[in-house]
């Protein structure tokens, strides 16, 4: 029997795994607990992969003239950048870490967790890259131009990191629609699904988890 892959990380941090949707409000409340007891050294750090009812969130930029059709119900996150979706299908990563304990450095740990999706996505035969003056993970979609696969909206309090990533495995694209994502208009956004690859929450985790010593050891070097 192959080993679970948590048990092959290291114990310092909990690696928590989701299989129900978690609503977007009650993770976010979750975050801020948690955020203040590492601060605090009363918990471990966190890595939780979970999933979202449809959900709009507005970061710390988001314009309100980027909010097209308020389908779905829109919350104030907290992180840097603008409005982005949640939902069924999308995979996203809640990365709470102690860069106290690490380097300190904000552009090396969005730098690593960037190169800890491409990497994945790499695992499945997709390659995906950084775009200079886009945030987000960016690949080939189907019509050849480039979309966006992933998505990264971080806050550091304390030195302690809060939310982290998504990455579309099968959502509904057409619930993109209803804001500008990112603030981009002029790309569009693709998925695993579109892109002809039929991966589960469970393969993605695994994957994930399995490139995770590699995103680990690059906080440990701040970025050049």
């Amino acid at each position: 029997m192959q080993a679970d892959p948590i048990s092959l990380l290291p114990d310092t941090i909990e690696w928590r795994r989701e299989t129900a949707q978690v609503p977007y409000r009650a993770a976010l409340e979750e975050m801020e607990r948690r955020n203040a007891a590492i601060a605090e050294g009363t918990a471990r750090e966190l890595v939780w992969l979970l999933e979202h009812p449809p959900v709009y969130t507005a970061g710390t930029s988001a314009a309100a003239a980027e909010l097209l059709d308020p389908r779905f119900e829109v919350v104030e996150a907290g992180r840097g950048g603008r409005y982005t979706y949640h939902g069924p299908g999308q995979r996203i990563g809640y990365v709470l870490l102690d860069l106290r304990t690490r380097a300190r450095d904000v552009r090396g740990f969005v730098h690593a967790i960037e190169g800890w999706v491409i990497d994945t996505l790499g695992s499945f035969g997709v390659e995906a890259w950084r775009a200079e003056g886009r945030i987000g993970i960016w690949t080939r979609d189907i019509d050849g131009t480039e979309a966006k696969i992933g998505a990264i909206g971080v806050r550091i309090r304390r030195w302690v990191t809060m939310h982290g990533f998504s990455v579309n495995l099968s959502p509904d694209l057409s619930h993109f629609t209803g804001i500008v994502p990112c603030g981009i208009d002029e790309f569009g956004v693709t998925s695993l699904a579109r892109l002809g690859l039929a991966v589960s929450a469970e393969e993605w985790d695994t994957a994930l988890l399995a490139q995770a010593p590699a995103f680990l050891a690059k906080l440990d070097t701040p970025c050049p």
